[in-house]
């Protein structure tokens, strides 16, 4: 399958291709570990919501990104794919673990745009910090 890559163009489709529906499975895991919908809070205007979300997507594709650069086969660029969103789901319960006196899931649910914020932050500053470690 490597050998279908040669052509850049093909190269560019394959990584794409993969990259997209691999986001797509990781909303659907991401679904699963929230308490809340997240279309469902998105298609309702829910702005807290869309951050946190949007950050996790950004962080995924960052993670993608930085293996591409490494000019990693278009499975591994997939490992790291799953390496990286495992880690930033991480991330999410530690975030929930460092604020005792709420619960995200609940201020997200709620609207609250600076707990919403700051996930985004958190998913997009610490997809740098995996991506920088990924080595060709």
């Amino acid at each position: 399958m490597e050998n279908m890559f040669e052509h850049d163009f093909l190269y560019t489709a394959g990584v794409y291709s993969v990259a997209v529906m691999a986001i797509i499975v990781f909303l659907a895991v991401f679904e699963l570990v929230t308490r809340y919908k997240t279309w469902d809070e998105i298609s309702n205007g829910n702005v807290a919501v869309a951050m946190s979300t949007g950050g996790k997507i950004f962080g995924v594709a960052n993670v993608f990104r930085y293996s591409i650069e490494a000019n990693d086969t278009v499975f591994t660029m997939l490992a790291w794919g799953v390496y990286g969103f495992v880690l930033l789901v991480f991330v999410y319960f530690i975030f929930e673990f460092m604020t005792p006196k709420f619960k995200v899931d609940t201020e997200l649910k709620n609207g609250n745009q600076a707990v919403g914020l700051l996930s985004l932050i958190l998913s997009i500053a610490l997809s740098y910090v995996i991506g920088a470690s990924i080595r060709s």
